[in-house]
This record gives C-alpha cells, sequence and structure tokens, in this order.
C-alpha cells in the first residue's frame, strides 16, 4: 500500500470512530464539582461589579477609544468613539497632504498671457497665488484634527471611568411623544 493510502485510511477511520468515542460516556455520569458552592449572596455580590475598574476603564478608553466602553457592554458609545478615532485619523492624513500641496505650490507663478497688450510677445505672469497664509492656513486644519482626536482619547477615557462608577445604577430615560406634547419620564434603581 502506498503511504498516501494509508493516511486516506487513517484518516477514514479517525472519522468514523469519533462519533463513537462521543457517546462512549453518557452524560448522567458528570459529576457536579463540589468544591465550588455558592450561596445566593455570593452570585448578588459578584453580579453589580463592573468587569473592570474605573481606573482601569479610563486607561483603555484613553489608549484605544471605544475599548473600555465595549468591555463595559457600551457598544454603541464605544462605535461612536471609535468611528471619531477613524475620521480624525483619516482627516489628518488628508490635511496634512494638503500641507504638503500647498508648500510645494507655495512661490509657484501663474502665466497670464505670452503676448502683451499691443500683440507683441511677452510673457505676462501674475504673482503667486499661493503665499505663507495659505500654508498656514493648511497647518492650521492639521492642528484642528490632532486637537479632536486628543479629545476624543480623553472623552472616551472620562466616559468609561463614569461608566465604570455608575455600573450598578439602572437609569431608564424614556420619551413619550403625543399631539401638542412631550412627556419624559426617568426611573432610577439600584441593582
Amino acid at each position: 500500500m502506498k503511504p498516501l493510502s494509508r493516511v486516506a485510511t487513517l484518516l477514514v477511520l479517525a472519522v468514523a470512530v469519533l462519533p463513537l468515542a462521543a457517546r462512549a460516556r453518557p452524560l448522567a455520569a458528570q459529576q457536579p464539582d463540589s468544591a465550588r458552592q455558592f450561596s445566593r449572596d455570593t452570585i448578588a455580590a459578584d453580579s453589580v461589579k463592573p468587569p473592570l475598574t474605573p481606573a482601569r476603564a479610563f486607561l483603555y478608553s484613553f489608549i484605544a477609544p471605544g475599548l473600555g466602553q465595549s468591555i463595559l457592554g457600551r457598544h454603541k458609545a464605544a462605535a461612536g468613539f471609535l468611528l471619531v478615532e477613524a475620521i480624525s485619523a483619516i482627516m489628518i492624513r488628508e490635511s496634512a497632504a494638503d500641507v504638503h500641496e500647498a508648500r510645494r505650490i507655495q512661490d509657484d507663478t501663474i502665466v497670464n498671457s505670452y503676448v502683451d497688450g499691443l500683440g507683441q510677445p511677452s510673457l505676462q505672469v501674475a504673482a503667486p497665488q499661493f503665499n505663507g497664509a495659505y500654508v498656514h492656513a493648511r497647518q492650521a486644519h492639521v492642528e484642528d484634527w490632532i486637537a479632536l482626536l486628543v479629545a476624543n482619547h480623553l472623552l472616551a477615557g472620562v466616559d468609561a471611568f463614569v461608566a465604570a462608577n455608575l455600573w450598578d445604577v439602572g437609569a431608564h430615560l424614556g420619551l413619550r411623544l403625543a399631539p401638542g406634547s412631550a412627556t419624559m419620564t426617568a426611573s432610577l434603581k439600584l441593582r
């Protein structure tokens, strides 16, 4: 028998034997772990602890906006912070490309005409259209996007810190709209 056919035969036998091996031990033979016994008080006390401490939640979200919120189960907030992070990073790159382009064409001149008013050959050029103010404005755009990125990191960290501190507070807000009126309801209960 060739080595390849032996491997194929062993593989077919293994696939045929696996379901039999899985049924070898019935579920009734399994015993609960007697070393782990919980009281209702232990389970209730553990259920109100956040998965992250407030300081760790701040650190996680400060380093990677949305991470702390995701761990705390606030997925919409995490998506919002992640969206702002992505937009800021993309716009920083685009604005930096604009600065590069502005610096490149800063001293360029534009040819208006190759003849003068009398029809004689003469090069007529305009003053440079893009000066230092144009470059400075583009640099300000980059700085603005960097400021938004830093603010997003700080706000994400603070939001995660507050969310971890208020983990055991169950607050529900509601808004009921009716023709000619609006009613806002709020309920607050500790878990």
